[in-house]
């Protein structure tokens, strides 16, 4: 954390705090110079690779044994993402300067959610055509074929954009609006998803068809909700959080990143829910 006593002192002309070419370490300069402006808490970022870790070997292990493979895959590829963003987070813990590091961990922490989003909305689909497509305001394939995209088109906004500002801080402001366009489109998309997914199962249980569910397949569905509810939440906090560009002070707020951005992908992703009652029969290739 910064010192209240006064700014930090400045720094000679040769020293270059962010960037490819940066050169600063912690013996030349403060911290509070550094994008972030602290060191990454070392044990919550090896708690969260370590958990994100263990969701890949569940997940791997339950898409093989009920032969799910798109799931199973896309929640992997989420899992490793975010382990591989967090290695990135905790080498920034004894460098926080390390630009490579920096951005290892704004790719693999960002891109995370895109992949959990994918499995979302495909076995969404699955289910709906499973328990009764009649009911949907879209038909099951349209689900993924019309937020899927939105993801892709979310996250080439957010890329670019990310590598335009990271160049120079943040103060590339078409970079930043850029990536916080993407971000704003992806938020907007998960909104409506969620308020599809909401109404689908509002018009289920009027229907009277709930009932006729076993417990499994309704903690499942309840499960689905929830990590989609927790990938909405995610994605609000990543708008505000950009709001000020890489410079702003929400971006230098370790507490909020760790509560709104590693748990709501971490259980929302990962989903505990799913870990512990499984994938549904009609989602395997053994239905």
């Amino acid at each position: 954390m910064s010192s209240s006593s006064g700014p930090p002192p400045p720094l000679p002309p040769y020293i270059v705090v962010f960037g490819p070419n940066a050169n600063c370490t912690l013996e030349l300069c403060p911290v509070v110079y550094s994008v972030y402006g602290y060191l990454p808490n070392l044990g919550a970022n090896i708690s969260f690779a370590v958990l994100f870790g263990i969701a890949f070997v569940v997940h791997t292990w339950m898409g093989i044994k009920g032969r799910n493979w798109f799931f199973m895959t896309c929640v992997d590829v989420g899992c490793f993402s975010a382990v591989i963003g967090y290695i990135g987070r905790i080498i920034m813990h004894s460098n926080p300067f390390n630009f490579i590091a920096f951005m290892i961990q704004l790719l693999g922490v960002g891109v995370a959610p895109v992949w959990y989003c994918a499995a979302i909305y495909v076995t969404l689909s699955d289910t709906i055509a499973y328990l009764s497509p009649g009911l949907s305001r879209l038909q099951p394939k349209a689900i993924y074929w019309i937020f899927i995209p939105c993801d892709l088109f979310s996250i080439i906004f957010q890329a670019v954009g990310t590598g335009m500002s990271a160049r120079s801080r943040g103060v590339t402001q078409l970079g930043v609006n850029l990536a916080l366009f993407g971000l704003a489109f992806q938020l907007f998309a998960l909104t409506m998803f969620l308020v599809f997914f909401t109404d689908y199962l509002v018009r289920y249980v009027r229907a009277g068809n709930s009932r006729e569910l076993n417990w499994r397949i309704k903690a499942f569905v309840g499960s689905l909700a929830l990590a989609t509810l927790l990938m909405v939440v995610r994605s609000a906090y990543r708008v505000y959080e950009l709001r000020e560009g890489f410079t702003g002070d929400a971006m230098r707020q370790e507490a909020p990143f760790i509560g709104i951005e590693g748990v709501p992908a971490r259980v929302g992703g990962g989903n505990v829910v799913i870990e512990f009652v499984g994938v549904p029969k009609y989602l395997t290739k053994e239905a």
